[in-house]
């Protein structure tokens, strides 16, 4: 491969010097596919060694999303359902960051790394002793462990925010993951920004992770800047002039920000890679990591031309263990617990993606589903929102119902889901599956320490009346109920202010509001997301509440972002892995 130009950052664009570092892919002799050699993983899993590998970040990198704060009982929830999804490694999170981030990982890896073809759970460290420490110790009891460490190798990030030269960095890079290496024997190495590095320079750092005892080696874009025939051309150099290279398992990770990232994951696999690194409905810092849905359908339903790309004999053999049954249920629970709202349009997983409009479609559709689809939504576990359920079904009935549909839940989670059932049941005609997954993850959600407990809410409003709410709730360290009332523009306004103006509430500023109806009909349960930040906090908090009544939906929803809020007040702020300095 030919490098032009020189490494200069001086006159670059975004960070990167365009001429710097091109590939001349038109110039390469092809390679021949990969053959990937079975892991102990594998093996003791049964998964099929020459699979592509999904690694989800949901929990690490997709909680970096403003707002997406997750609780440890709500990351356990997520955990448990991307094991049931069939992903084959979940990163659990960044455990220096905080002592709650810490036992969530380590939770995680204690339950579901121990469950039945378990999937290997990984943290996160930066290329530093302390972070790998900790990381070991969350990680250590999962019947796979595996240890993610990286450091940045571009020239922008080694000049301004390490502030080493390159051979400080691979020297770095020998010591950190050798060190990682004498506590696990699974290290996942990775070079931040990748795709603006120097590749030969990055060859080298590759290199030495690899004869320091790295088994999976990660070619990150970070800031989304690559393009898919660009970083094919990366993944082939790789391939090409890294040394071990073909012993380890060769990664990707990349972000959306110029709408490529799935694009580039394809060009990636098509080109050698064997591990994606995505999440549950792309979500991620900025505009979001690449969608681990978008991946696995792409590589399902057009599996035909990827088995002839990747030279297998099986044209229709399965490229993943993905689950696609499990892909609706997921995305509505990630959804759900982050606030993160998926947008109508949204590939596979969008409410639109399997809607028809126009009556030429409609019309095409009744007739053969082929000529306007290319794939049923019952492969990723969309169901018909058929009833369920009747006033009259007992506890037994509920539970192996929901047993039926795929939830998993404790007893505790099982008996608040029951009780809001009977509710729901005495104010609705008819319970959907709709309204049951609305109630099982408005449940999952309440869990966790609450400060502030809803217990009355009411309000006198019409056009020729002013607004009033009057809002009780219950304060947990006070232990006794506080009342306010207020008037506003409207039902919801006024209960808010009602609730803000209580001693001892937290101070906060409503950063957005989102309705949302979950049925169709005059009693369809609305589900209502808010937004706030504290007055004095930059941070976000997101808190979601589903009832018939939308304005009992908005203050529940509204408390709920209260408590996250107090119960993140308890801790410092967490340690960002790539934007804070390593103290």
């Amino acid at each position: 491969m030919r490098r032009n130009g020189s490494s200069s950052i001086q006159n670059s664009v975004n960070g990167h010097k365009e001429d710097s570092f091109q590939y001349h892919w038109d110039e390469e002799p092809p390679l021949p596919p990969p053959v990937w050699k079975p892991t102990k993983h594998d093996i003791a899993t049964g998964r099929d060694p020459n699979r592509v590998k999904f690694f989800d970040t949901t929990l690490r990198d997709g909680e970096q999303s403003p707002g997406a704060t997750l609780t440890g009982e709500e990351k356990l929830v997520i955990a448990r359902q991307l094991a049931k999804l069939g992903v084959d490694i979940i990163e659990a999170g960044f455990p220096v960051a905080s002592n709650g981030d810490f036992e969530a990982v380590r939770n995680i890896a204690r339950t579901v790394g121990n469950r039945e073809n378990p999937p290997i759970i990984c943290g996160l460290a930066r290329a530093v002793e302390s972070d790998i420490a900790r990381c070991w110790e969350a990680v250590k009891d999962a019947a796979f462990p595996r240890i993610h460490t990286f450091i940045a190798t571009s020239d922008i990030h080694m000049e301004h925010k390490l502030k080493k030269t390159r051979s400080q960095v691979l020297e770095i890079v020998t010591r950190t993951v050798q060190y990682a290496k004498s506590l696990c024997e699974d290290v996942e190495f990775s070079a931040e920004d990748a795709t603006r590095s120097d590749p030969e320079f990055l060859y080298q750092v590759f290199s030495r992770a690899i004869e320091a005892g790295a088994t999976t080696i990660n070619v990150p874009d970070t800031v989304g800047y690559t393009t898919p025939a660009e970083f094919g051309a990366l993944v082939r150099g790789i391939r090409r002039n890294v040394r071990g290279i073909e012993n380890v398992c060769l990664s990707v990770h990349g972000h959306d920000d110029l709408g490529l990232a799935v694009a580039n994951f394809l060009s990636a696999i098509e080109n050698g890679a064997q591990q994606v690194e995505c999440t549950v409905n792309g979500i991620g810092e900025r505009a979001g990591n690449a969608s681990l849905e978008e991946i696995v359908m792409a590589l399902y339903v057009r599996r035909q031309y990827y088995n002839r790309k990747l030279s297998r004999p099986d044209w229709n053999a399965l490229l993943t263990c993905v689950d696609t049954q499990e892909i609706w249920k997921t995305s509505k629970l990630v959804s759900n617990l982050t606030g993160m709202i998926v947008q109508p349009n949204k590939a596979i997983v969008g409410s639109n993606a399997f809607a028809h409009e126009s009556g030429i479609h409609q019309d095409g559709i009744l007739k053969n589903r082929l000529t306007y689809e290319i794939m049923d939504a019952k492969l990723i576990g969309m169901q018909e929102n058929q009833l369920v359920l009747g006033k009259h079904s007992g506890r037994h009935a509920f539970k192996k119902r929901l047993g039926e549909l795929g939830f998993d839940l404790t007893e505790d989670e099982l008996n608040r889901a029951f009780i809001r059932f009977k509710d729901l049941a005495d104010k609705k005609k008819e319970v959907t599956l709709w309204d049951l997954e609305s109630i099982v993850n408005d449940e999952v959600r309440l869990q966790g320490t609450e400060y502030l407990k809803l217990e009355r809410v009411q309000v006198q409003c019409g056009d020729k009346l002013i607004s009033t709410a009057t809002v009780t709730i219950m304060h947990m360290e006070l232990n006794r109920e506080l009342t306010a009332v207020s008037i506003g523009t409207g039902p919801v306004d006024a209960a808010f202010k009602a609730l803000n103006s209580i001693e001892g509430v937290p101070k906060v500023v409503l950063q957005e509001y989102m309705v949302n109806s979950i049925t169709q009909g005059i009693d369809a349960l609305g589900e209502v997301t808010v937004r706030i930040r504290g007055e004095t906090d930059s941070r976000s908090f997101i808190g979601s509440a589903a009832n018939t009544d939308i304005v009992v939906a908005s203050v529940q929803a509204y408390v709920n972002a209260m408590n996250r809020l107090a119960r993140c007040a308890q801790y410092p702020k967490s340690v960002h892995p790539q934007k804070d300095a390593v103290v």
